[in-house]
């Protein structure tokens, strides 16, 4: 495991009795980014009697840590089931790049859950090995995730990062679901101009990292099934997410997919929290027993 190797490498920033659980905001000194790092876990009742399954949420962009576990009602549900949660930050802070702060949807709090391969991105941008690396090890050792049953869900940018790392980590992700993924970046203007930037202008590289290209590719990664939940007023559907892509590349290779498409539903945290309950028990489902 890389990172932290002792709770005592984790400054605790906050704790909160909640639903019998507590919920906590950490922060440590990240390897994989090379900068300080936060993240926020709610940790269930059922884990002080041992290893609890654990999902991670990647939220979207302008996103932090915090928006989940504050606007998604998520935490009633995990403690139902039994559930540990974990949500890391959108991307690294303080990186002091020029133009990192310079639009919402690229930079900081848009890191897209990848590792930048272009300078000066590539020095701290990081976040795929942060989420499936380090904050996997940091939840699956010194938190009381159980590694064996672990599932990944997100929103937005993170509906896209969830997607693409639950195929690119199968051994470690057992389920996966998104809200209004950004389903099919290559092909629309937030994924272009991110993929540009810390990928670079080879569109062959951005395959990897392209949920509905990498699944072109598989052969039924999750025969359990994936579960999307998309709202039909989503002012961003019709250019930026392209969930019928991912649909049609579900079909191809035979991968079952639930996509529900819900009239009058936007693509706030109002949405996300009508159907949180549905996906924290789809999840429960398929990481029950390991």
């Amino acid at each position: 495991m890389t990172g932290p190797k002792s709770l005592d490498d984790l400054e605790l920033l906050s704790e909160h009795r909640c639903f019998d659980g507590v919920q906590r905001y950490y922060q440590h000194s990240s390897e994989a980014v090379g900068l300080p790092m936060r993240f926020s876990v709610f940790i269930p009742q059922q884990a002080s009697e041992g290893r609890v399954p654990v999902l991670f949420y990647l939220a979207g962009l302008t996103c932090t840590e915090e928006t989940f576990m504050i606007k998604a009602g998520a935490q009633r549900a995990a403690a139902q089931h039994g559930l540990m949660l974990v949500a890391p930050d959108t991307s690294p802070r303080g990186a002091q790049i020029p133009g990192e702060d310079e639009s919402w949807d690229f930079g900081t709090g848009a890191g897209f859950y990848l590792d930048a391969t272009q300078e000066p991105w590539s020095r701290h941008y990081r976040m795929e090995s942060y989420v499936a690396d380090e904050l996997f090890g940091i939840a699956t050792t010194l938190l009381p995730g159980q590694a064996a049953c672990a599932g990944i869900f997100g929103h937005s940018m993170g509906g896209h990062g969830a997607l693409v790392l639950a195929q690119r980590h199968r051994d470690k992700f057992q389920s996966v679901s998104a809200f209004a993924p950004i389903a099919a970046p290559s092909r629309c203007p937030w994924g272009e101009k991110a993929f540009t930037g810390y990928l670079g202008a080879d569109r062959q590289a951005w395959a990897d990292y392209d949920a509905t290209l990498l699944m072109e590719r598989s052969q039924n990664p999750f025969p359990q099934g994936i579960l999307i939940d998309q709202g039909l007023a989503d002012g961003f559907l019709a250019e930026q997410l392209h969930p019928e892509a991912f649909e049609a590349a579900c079909a191809q290779v035979g991968q079952p997919l639930v996509l529900r498409r819900h009239k009058g539903y936007d693509h706030g945290y109002y949405f996300i929290s009508t159907f949180m309950q549905d996906h924290i028990d789809f999840h429960a489902e398929r990481l029950r027993g390991g």
